[in-house]
């Protein structure tokens, strides 16, 4: 029966939808991140009478015919790019984008990742670098005698030092945008990378056209709506429910037609 093979698709499904829901909820209190959505496609219909053929030597033609649909497949899973509430957190170095945009960093094979995740420190050399040590693009260096950082909307990076009275420019933090952000590959660790999908991205200066402003002394929290979330557990529970009773309802209808006699 074709319902066994269509229900186990539906299961499949909302298995995935599943998944996806409970990896949102898991990453609620991840910085910067990025909720996703599943997205569904139904499968190919096998024609039992072709729509549009003709029905008789008159030339009358069937107005609807008659297909039967073979299930449903996952389409793709979105990033939904949405911006995230800003958590004050009085650090210097934590930087927080307010709009589009994302932050660069270098790799250990020198490529180039991509995240919203503000939340910087120094290396042993004083660069300033993510929560796993990789340097933000471009270096910025902040000297060892520095008694304050600074930075501004526009990402310029600006130390008090003793002995001088002006500030002093040290370097400027700059974002990436890309023409697709749902393009975009991620790898973990709050980090995303460049693929064909996105597109090439473009620099700028924080503030610029195009550019988000850059947030000094926050975080970007997750943009996970935990009431939601929990909303769209309960449909694909439920839907998970009714695809395994059709399975039920088959394999009864089977039973029953096995026990003919």
């Amino acid at each position: 029966m074709r319902s066994l093979d269509i229900a186990g698709t539906g299961m499949q499904a909302q298995q995935t939808n599943v998944e996806v829901i409970s990896n949102n909820i898991a990453n609620m209190t991840t910085t910067g991140f990025k909720r996703h959505r599943a997205e569904f496609q139904d499968l190919i219909y096998e024609n039992l009478r072709r729509v549009g053929s003709n029905s008789s030597d008159s030339g009358t033609i069937v107005p609807s015919g008659a297909q039967v649909g073979l299930g449903v497949r996952t389409a793709a899973i979105y990033r939904i790019s949405e911006q995230g509430n800003l958590q004050q957190t009085s650090n210097s170095l934590d930087l927080a984008i307010k709009g589009n945009g994302y932050f660069q960093v270098t790799l250990p094979s020198g490529d180039t990742a991509y995240t919203r995740d503000g939340t910087f420190g120094l290396s042993p050399d004083g660069t300033i670098v993510t929560a796993d040590g990789y340097a933000v693009q471009p270096s910025v260096t902040i000297p060892p005698n520095a008694k304050s950082v600074t930075i501004n909307n526009t990402g310029q990076v600006q130390v008090s030092i003793d002995g001088q009275t002006a500030p002093q420019t040290v370097g400027t933090i700059q974002l990436a945008v890309f023409p697709n952000e749902a393009g975009l590959e991620a790898q973990g660790d709050n980090l995303l990378l460049q693929s064909a999908a996105s597109g090439n991205p473009s620099t700028g200066n924080p503030a610029s056209p195009g550019f988000g402003a850059v947030m000094q002394g926050f975080v970007e929290t997750s943009n996970v709506n935990v009431v939601s979330e929990i909303t769209n557990l309960i449909t694909a529970q439920r839907a998970y429910e009714m695809n395994s009773r059709v399975i039920t309802t088959s394999d009864q209808m089977l039973s029953t037609l096995t026990n003919l006699r």
